[in-house]
């Protein structure tokens, strides 16, 4: 399955062809999910995020995450 099927109807994220080039961004922005992982990754805090781009909700940014969470979590059948 294609990460964006997995993102489809989450209400948190949204994609356009005409955003970003077509990434997964926070919805109603122009700020792709992918930099919030990627800030993550590289030792910033949430609360760094949300200083650097304050048109990003707190709340989308801790739905993201848990979603995230729960995608890696081990499926059982």
């Amino acid at each position: 399955m294609h990460l964006n099927e997995l993102w489809k109807d989450y209400s948190a994220v949204e994609q356009h062809p005409n955003v970003c080039s077509g990434e997964l961004v926070f919805r109603a922005t122009r700020i792709p999910i992918r930099v919030l992982f990627e800030n993550l990754r590289d030792g910033a805090s949430v609360e760094d995020f949300l200083e650097w781009f304050p048109g990003v909700p707190p709340q989308f940014i801790e739905s993201v995450l848990e979603h995230e969470v729960a995608l890696l979590k081990p499926r059982t059948a």
